[in-house]
């Protein structure tokens, strides 16, 4: 008799746990997946390019429904699938419409919900995330008739919520807490290339302010009021202030929680009968919002599931690309630095070019690259491998080819 195996949530943790499990152990479980929205398993990196117009849904679809059936798995799909409850004591999931499974092992893997702010006018129509593929279906049926769009939050996401809409056809204003966009990613001064370049688009910028206010009439939005005053035309607003771990279901079943799902070095929670990956969990106090740290803990919970002990959990340092059409953008480690390091820095404004390299003795510690990222693999590798460089100092802002060449 097989094991059976339960995943709470269908999206890109949980189901690279399971494409590891069936390389490791394709005969040992019973798989039974529950997910909450309507479809297959997809690649949620590529919402912006099918925003944009680049892709469509059938294109960023990892696993579609004929994969599950290919390998023997169960999917209950659909909002009426979304698992309320667990009983951990007879180990058995219930979903919203009823349907049950029992298992021997569960994966929690509910991901994380967009962090929507208590602002007035919140539940106004057209005020919304950018976290799934409903989200970006209402985006572009918003574009195909509507006009003026403002994004609140300058990170990642909403700079590409905000390029999309303006490739859609709107006026976007992008509006930002922060005095400079990607605060988390970027310094000042890559920052202030980038926001350059973006208004070269079209794009308008308010930046160390916030919307205080959301305005509409007849249920639906029609302008925001910012912090210092001023108002804003808006069809459209799209929150992206962040994310916050989906632990409602774990706190409710009694596993140990605090900001996320608490795991173990082996991806196991207070109950170990419970394993869980992704953007849910907290690992040594630290929370997860990009997909390198996350498919390592896949990788380490499928060898715990298929009996292969050994491999554990640990941090990787983790890089960020942009993905906006034009804008070549990388960053990696800590880009700031602190009293102990050294900085080199090249700047360009002819080219539109700005590298940052941050040492901290002979070792690179933080990297930023605008405008020219041909060697963003190489800087990552020494950043993560913790190259000593002493012996390329001289040559190191130019890249791994010219050292090379005076090889």
């Amino acid at each position: 008799m097989k094991l059976k195996l339960v995943v709470i949530g269908n999206g890109m943790a949980g189901m690279r746990t399971v494409d590891e499990l069936l390389q490791l152990a394709p005969e040992r479980y019973q798989i039974t997946v529950f997910g909450a929205e309507p479809h297959g398993n997809y690649n949620r990196i590529m919402l912006t390019p099918v925003l944009f117009g680049a892709k469509s849904i059938a294109e960023i679809m990892i696993h579609d429904f004929d994969w599950y059936r290919k390998h023997g798995i169960t999917l209950h799909c659909g909002a009426d699938k979304a698992v309320v409850d667990v009983d951990r004591r007879r180990r058995r999931v219930v979903a919203k419409d009823g349907t049950e499974a029992e298992y021997d092992y569960l994966l929690l893997a509910t991901g994380s919900l967009p962090l929507m702010l208590d602002i007035p006018g919140r539940d106004l129509r057209g005020v919304l995330g950018f976290r799934d593929i409903a989200d970006v279906q209402t985006m572009i049926a918003a574009a195909a008739s509507k006009t003026h769009a403002v994004i609140l939050g300058g990170g990642l996401l909403g700079l590409e919520a905000a390029n999309g809409l303006l490739q859609r056809g709107m006026q976007v204003s992008v509006v930002n807490r922060a005095g400079h966009l990607l605060n988390k990613q970027l310094d000042r001064q890559a920052a202030g290339f980038l926001q350059q370049q973006l208004a070269g688009k079209g794009i308008d910028f308010h930046l160390g302010c916030t919307i205080s206010r959301i305005l509409g009439e007849d249920g639906q939005i029609q302008a925001v009021q910012l912090s210092n005053g001023k108002v804003l035309a808006a069809d459209l607003l799209v929150m992206s202030t962040g994310i916050q771990p989906n632990i409602a279901l774990a706190e409710r079943i009694g596993l140990e929680c605090e900001r996320g799902v608490i795991v173990d070095d082996l991806m196991q929670t207070s109950d170990p009968r419970v394993f869980s990956v992704g953007e849910c969990v907290q690992h040594r106090g630290e929370l997860f919002g990009l997909v390198a740290p996350v498919y390592e803990q896949a990788k380490v919970c499928a060898r715990q599931l298929s009996g292969h002990a050994g491999s554990i959990y640990q941090t990787l340092s983790s890089a960020t690309m942009l993905k906006v059409t034009g804008i070549d953008l990388f960053s990696v480690g800590d880009f700031e630095g602190d009293a102990d390091c050294q900085v080199l820095q090249l700047i360009d404004h002819g080219l539109g070019v700005y590298k940052k390299i941050v040492l901290r003795g002979d070792i690179v510690v933080g990297v930023i690259l605008y405008g020219d990222t041909s060697d963003s693999s190489w800087y990552l590798n020494l950043v993560k491998q913790k190259t000593p460089i002493a012996a390329i100092r001289d040559r190191l802002m130019f890249g791994q080819t010219p050292l090379a060449a005076a090889a």
